[in-house]
């Protein structure tokens, strides 16, 4: 008993994916069964005692089973308890049909062994999640294609010298001189296809949004001003368009969003250093538990070792740009174009001021219609989950960098802060039409002596898409596809201007990462990004209402980009 006892957990370990396998090779049974003719004396003997109809039906009701039984075990390896649950009806079932079929009793022994072997691991399928949150991989779909292309196969040669060529598929379906065979694998057929199209627009099941209204809200808000562990991205929180994942203390948050079935954490956990390894698991956890793609995008090279402990695949997308403030300067023939048109704007007229609560309140109208005017001459519209948008709400919980143009406000950003002063950042960064074509530098440099004034460490001019991307023989392919995107893909979006326009600021460049369970997951998410980022693809294909100005614009900077996927 004891060794018994020793071996249980690695029974139940084992288990998902035994009965998986067991399963689809009974779902294949079934379908080949069904392809297959009777044994003529069986079948004379059922006649005498079973209407034909019956007969008719139950062969064709076991070939749909067997399909459906090789769909569930996809359910069992994910540990759905649904999946456990079905399966054991799928099996009791199709094994008195097995019997009014044709008198196949040895089908019927095997079904019932097999359910008789899974009924005492129900513990073993943990997760609550209803069946029709189960994952479509591309195993699962080559998987179910094959069982069913196969049983027709196998019909077609059983029955070779039968021609039904000629006949239409319904009249094969209805005319009571077509073989059987024919009729159950096309209804498995049908029934696969009618299947995975259901379950191609099925979703995961999706937590709440937190948004202003929502108590959460304001816990967001105080773990963000007292944060350990945060950066300046950190402050997309407050967009009001997150799910938050907090820890058990109530001192830290995993943000994420949910597109589809990705459930995509945006960054890596943000308050405490010692619960970072414990948030991410349990949302690794929380989305296996709705039968979900977890991933995680705009990682930075501290998060990875959390990221790993998962088993994700990870891949950079990209660097960001860091500006050490200690070591800045306008200074110096290096710098002597930046310091030319900084004191440019200066003696044109443009001040600069950072405004904070109220002030920034009273000046919302005017910032309202900057950004309006900006964003007619930009493609893609108001940005949401990894770029900020004006929404007045939002805009106010920061400070605001504004330049003025002879008293008249024709810039702004938004500015990130972090707790701990690390580092700050920009997030919406827009100019209207009377500003100046040398605006942006002037308001860099003025943000800068900003920030050094009030003691940050650095300045995060946001991310480079693509860049620092290897194209090496043995690199990935996707780093491959990246640095090729970033060298020719100057049509698609300005990779290299982007990267050059920072580089004159001597930035130190980070990486960027983005992880997900498996590495043909990863596109997915970064597709889930850029479709949670722009709103959906309505508006990524939405293109400016009027031509931009004769002043050439300054290059994208972190609150412009558009997330490549």
């Amino acid at each position: 008993m004891r060794i018994l006892r020793d071996l249980k957990p690695a029974a139940f370990a084992v288990a998902p994916w035994t009965a998986a396998l067991l399963t689809m090779a009974a779902g294949a049974m079934l379908l080949a069964s069904g392809a297959m003719p009777s044994e003529p004396f069986r079948f004379v003997k059922l006649l005498e005692i079973t209407p034909v109809f019956l007969i008719e039906l139950s062969h064709f009701l076991d070939s749909v089973l067997g399909l459906a039984l090789v769909l569930v075990a996809f359910g069992l390896r994910a540990r759905l308890d649904a999946a456990w649950a079905t399966t054991m009806l799928l099996l009791l079932v199709a094994a008195s049909l097995s019997l009014l079929k044709g008198l196949n009793w040895e089908e019927t022994v095997l079904l019932v062994l097999l359910a008789a072997l899974l009924a005492p691991f129900r513990g073993a399928f943990p997760r609550t999640a209803r069946l029709s949150r189960m994952e479509i991989t591309p195993g699962w779909l080559v998987s179910a294609l094959a069982a069913v292309a196969g049983a027709g196969l196998l019909g077609l040669w059983s029955f070779e010298n039968a021609d039904y060529g000629e006949m239409p598929w319904w009249r094969v379906m209805a005319d009571a001189d077509a073989a059987r065979s024919v009729r159950a694998w096309a209804g498995a057929a049908i029934a696969l296809l009618a299947f995975g199209f259901w379950r191609l627009i099925a979703s995961a099941a999706k937590p709440p949004v937190v948004g202003e209204a929502d108590p959460e809200f304001h816990r967001v808000r105080e773990i963000l001003a007292s944060a350990e562990v945060a950066e300046p991205g950190s402050n997309l929180a407050l967009l009001g368009d997150k799910r938050f994942l907090f820890s058990a203390s109530g001192a830290s948050f995993l943000m994420f969003g949910v597109r589809s079935r990705s459930w995509i954490a945006l960054g890596g956990p943000v308050g405490r250093q010692d619960e970072r390894s414990e948030l991410v698991w349990r949302f690794r956890e929380l989305a296996d538990s709705h039968a979900a793609r977890p991933g995680f995008y705009g990682l930075t090279a501290e998060d990875l070792p959390e990221i790993v402990e998962l088993g994700f695949s990870i891949q950079k997308v990209g660097e960001y740009a860091l500006v050490p403030l200690e070591t800045f300067s306008v200074e110096g023939r290096k710098r002597g174009n930046l310091r030319r048109a900084w004191r440019k704007a200066g003696e044109d007229g443009c001040t600069f001021k950072v405004l904070r609560g109220d002030e920034v309140r009273d000046l919302l109208p005017a910032l309202r219609a900057i950004s309006d005017e900006w964003l007619s001459r930009h493609a893609g519209g108001e940005k949401s989950f990894s770029m900020g948008g004006f929404a007045e709400a939002y805009v106010a919980e920061f400070p605001v960098g504004v330049v003025f143009l002879h008293g008249q406000p024709v810039a702004f950003a938004t500015l990130w802060t972090t707790a701990r002063k690390s580092s700050f950042s920009m997030d919406l960064m827009r100019y209207g039409e009377a500003a100046p074509r040398n605006v942006m530098d002037y308001l860099f440099v003025e943000l800068i002596e900003w920030g050094r004034s009030e003691g940050y460490d650095a300045f995060d001019f946001g991310m480079a898409p693509l860049a620092g991307l290897d194209d090496r023989p043995l690199a990935p392919i996707m780093s491959r596809v990246g640095r090729l995107l970033f060298e020719r893909g100057e049509e698609i979006y300005n990779f290299q201007g982007v990267r050059k326009y920072k580089d004159k600021y001597d930035p130190l460049w980070q990486p960027r990462y983005v992880a997900a369970q498996h590495r043909w997951i990863i596109p997915l998410v970064l597709a889930g990004v850029g479709l949670l980022s722009s709103g959906g693809i309505a508006n990524l294909a939405k293109r400016p209402k009027k031509e931009a100005p004769a002043n050439p614009p300054e290059p994208a900077l972190a609150s412009d980009v558009s997330v490549p996927s």
